[in-house]
């Protein structure tokens, strides 16, 4: 007998989100500090978006979104720990700019800002918060990008 039978959530996704779209959440953590190890990678829905709203900050298919949480501070005041981001995994192979990436460094996950070089294929890995140092000058070979940051939601109080 199906959950929906007994007032249990319904059993297809129409139902259950109306005219949202569901962005599934990785159970990883990007690390804002010293380095998060993924310890479960399975995803499930966790929020739902207008379709409109989406469409307003990327054109990137559903299927091509995520969401994680952060983990650390290196990354406050612009996102701290508990952060929710929601990460376009399709903005890293040619259209890598500068902004807030995921980044996997020997397999460890790492939310930091990317500023590009204007000359050569070269980052610099940045820190937003002051007491943590940057990775100046690093190959495109010595990081893995695994999405742009394109939205974070947080608690407030």
């Amino acid at each position: 007998m199906p959950e929906s039978m007994l007032g249990g959530p319904p059993n297809d996704d129409a139902a259950a989100y109306g005219a949202l779209v569901p962005v599934m959440r990785s159970e990883v953590r990007a690390s804002a500090g010293p380095g998060a190890i993924p310890n479960d990678e399975r995803a499930r829905p966790y929020f739902a978006f207008d379709p409109r709203w989406l469409k307003a900050i990327t054109s990137a298919p559903t299927a091509q979104l995520s969401m994680i949480r952060v983990e650390g501070d290196s990354m406050a005041p612009t996102l701290n720990a508990g952060d929710d981001i929601l990460v376009d995994l399709s903005a890293c192979a040619e259209q890598l700019r500068d902004g807030i990436h995921v980044l996997r460094v020997d397999d460890t996950l790492l939310v930091k800002r990317l500023a590009i070089h204007p000359v050569g294929r070269r980052v610099t890995v940045q820190s937003d918060n002051p007491a943590y140092g940057d990775l100046p000058d690093c190959g495109l070979h010595e990081i893995e990008c695994i999405g742009r940051v394109i939205w974070a939601g947080r608690r407030i109080a």
